[in-house]
């Protein structure tokens, strides 16, 4: 279901500290032209579902499955009975691994993977969607880090497929929005690399071949967020790993994360992970060096 829909941007909700959302949906309810940061998987379990893409119709039986790459444009619609599920994943929590920025490109616009055509590939992808389920719902302990496991598992064979043997011919996307795309997959990784440094949106905005005032507004469009808080959760992410050494104080944690001075790392760290980086290294068992 769509939780939030700004115009055609949905803003994908995702459960807190954990960048996967997977629901089983069995409403016979249509969803309008949308796009997302997000990439999405659908796999319908009773009854066909439906998915329009480029002006191209996707007709799908139980048991295919639809792979939707972040930026696309989509319609969905239900027929009045049957389940699917639908998986949601936070692409920019994989773009560091060498060749997934290939990989997704190659989803492009999207990758239909159905009965017949795709049997053997299916047959190994539909048990780790089905173990992805069972981990996000169940009680398990480590189930967060055993679904990302799973779902790298996933990625990697379906990248190592499509790299030996070639991808399903779908109906190319458009130049423009293609570039568009790959400009901001670009961006991302630029930022990721060099969040650890001083850079500001006028620098993403050179490497984007971009005037700062539509850089701003293009890359809150494609990742739903501004500069600012994409940056600062990159950093976040490195400092979380800091923060689980061992003799390393939380004034080196604020400096080798990319933060200017202790107090806005402490206010930015309690902002998104709701406790300090004293009590996050106390909850991972580490004495705290100031």
């Amino acid at each position: 279901m769509i939780e939030f829909l700004d115009g055609t941007r949905e803003t994908v909700m995702y459960p807190e500290h954990f960048g996967i959302r997977l629901y089983m949906n069995d409403k016979a309810v249509d969803y309008p032209v949308h796009w997302h940061s997000a990439t999405e998987l659908i796999m319908p379990i009773d009854n066909i579902y439906t998915a329009v893409i480029d002006d191209t119709r996707y007709l799908l039986e139980p048991g295919e499955i639809l792979i939707i790459p972040p930026g696309e444009l989509h319609e969905l619609f239900a027929p009045p009975t049957g389940r699917r599920m639908i998986l949601q994943f936070d692409t920019s929590q994989f773009t560091h691994m060498n060749g997934f920025d290939s990989t997704l490109a190659m989803l492009r616009p999207c990758t239909h993977l159905c009965t017949g055509r795709d049997d053997e590939l299916l047959a190994l992808l539909r048990p780790m969607l089905n173990e992805i389920m069972n981990e996000y719902f169940g009680a398990s302990p480590l189930r967060e880090a055993q679904a990302y496991a799973l779902l790298i598992q996933f990625l990697v064979t379906l990248g190592r497929k499509l790299l030996t043997d070639g991808r399903p011919s779908t109906q190319t996307e458009p130049a423009k929005r293609r570039k568009d795309i790959e400009r901001f997959m670009r961006v991302c990784r630029y930022i990721r690399e060099h969040c650890t440094e001083d850079i500001s949106a006028e620098d993403a905005a050179r490497e984007a071949g971009l005037s700062k005032f539509h850089f701003v507004r293009m890359f809150k469009q494609f990742t739903g967020v501004s500069f600012l808080t994409y940056l600062n959760r990159e950093r976040i992410h490195i400092a979380e790993a800091l923060l689980t050494e061992p003799n390393v104080t939380i004034t080196e944690v604020a400096m080798r994360s990319g933060f200017g001075s202790l107090a806005t790392f402490n206010r930015v760290f309690k902002e998104y992970k709701k406790c300090t980086p004293s009590q996050y290294k106390l909850l991972h068992g580490q004495h705290i060096h100031p």
